[in-house]
Formats: structure tokens, sequence, C-alpha cells
């Protein structure tokens, strides 16, 4: 009964991913040229989250800042520490135009001030949401970006925001350095 439990977690989140894949593919897409222009512009990604999507985001912000599945040059990243009002500070202190502000939410509530605060210093926002992502759209000007996991249960919305960060990281290094030799 439990090795059914266990593989049952396998095949809710290969469907989930399946089944995301068409949803998903623009936003993502439109993510990663939204973060490489600022790479590529003499800009840095600033990453932060609420609960889960603060540990994706300091993940994100190592991948760019280390390696992905190949080397190549650092890319200008890093996570943001601390509880929203530390972030929104962060954002204040180091935040400039052609910045983009990776906002990475576990759907168990955001901060607007977070938002705003990009906003003020003319920054592009990306975020990365599951329930609640709506709200953001509210929040999120035309040229930000949304990616929403079309999704309810909290540990399948992480499995996918796991791969969505991976689908950016890949999309950026074969933009930055082309196909990878296999």
């Amino acid at each position: 009964m439990l090795e059914q439990r266990i593989q049952q977690h396998f095949f809710d989140s290969a469907d989930l991913k399946y089944q995301s894949a068409e949803a998903v593919a623009r936003p993502i897409a439109e993510a990663a040229a939204a973060l490489l222009s600022a790479i590529t512009g003499g800009g840095k990604v600033m990453a932060c989250g609420s609960g889960a999507g603060t540990v994706l985001a300091q993940h994100l912000a190592r991948l760019f800042t280390g390696r992905f599945e190949r080397e190549r040059p650092p890319l200008a990243a890093l996570a943001l520490a601390g509880e929203p009002a530390m972030q929104v500070q962060q954002i204040r202190a180091l935040g400039l135009p052609g910045d983009v502000l990776m906002y990475v939410d576990d759907g168990e509530g955001h901060s607007t001030a977070v938002i705003s605060a990009a906003q003020a210093k003319d920054m592009t926002i990306v975020v990365l949401a599951g329930r609640g992502a709506a709200a953001f759209g509210e929040l999120l000007a035309e040229t930000d970006v949304l990616v929403a996991v079309p999704m309810e249960r909290p540990a399948r919305i992480v499995e996918l925001q796991l791969l969505v960060l991976h689908c950016l990281c890949d999309a950026v290094d074969f933009q930055l350095m082309g196909e990878q030799d296999t």
C-alpha cells in the first residue's frame, strides 16, 4: 500500500509536468528573455520569494553565479535575504533600472511591498507563482512576466517551480552560449 502511494506521487508529478508544458512554455520564454536582457545589458537578477520560494530563489541565484549544466562565466545574480521588509530595503539599496526582480511565490502569501519596491526602481519583474497567481496579474506592468503554475497542491507547485527555474537557466545558457555538445 505504501509503495503504491509513493508511486502515485511520481505519476501525479509527471502528469502535472506533461499537462503544464504547453501553458507555461511562452511565459517561461518571456521570462528568459527578460533575464537575458538584464544580464547582457549590464544589469543583474535579484531573486527572492516567500516560504519555499525563498529557497528556490536562492537556488536560482546560485545557478546563475555558478553554473547550471555546463561551465560559463558567472552571471550577475543575488538572492535577497530575510523577511519582506528586509527584501524591500535591499531592492531600494541595490536595485537599478534594467535589473530584474525574480519573485518566487509558494502560494502561502506574497508581499506587495517587494513588488512595489522593484517597480519604484523601474526594474522588470518576473513572478513565478502557484496558488494566488491571479493576484499578481493585477500588480504587474505589461513589460513584466507572470509564470503561473496551474496547480493548487503545494508540493506539486514547488516541483514545477523548480523545473521552471531549470528551464530558465537552460534558456539563458543556450542564448548566451548556443547548443551544448552532448
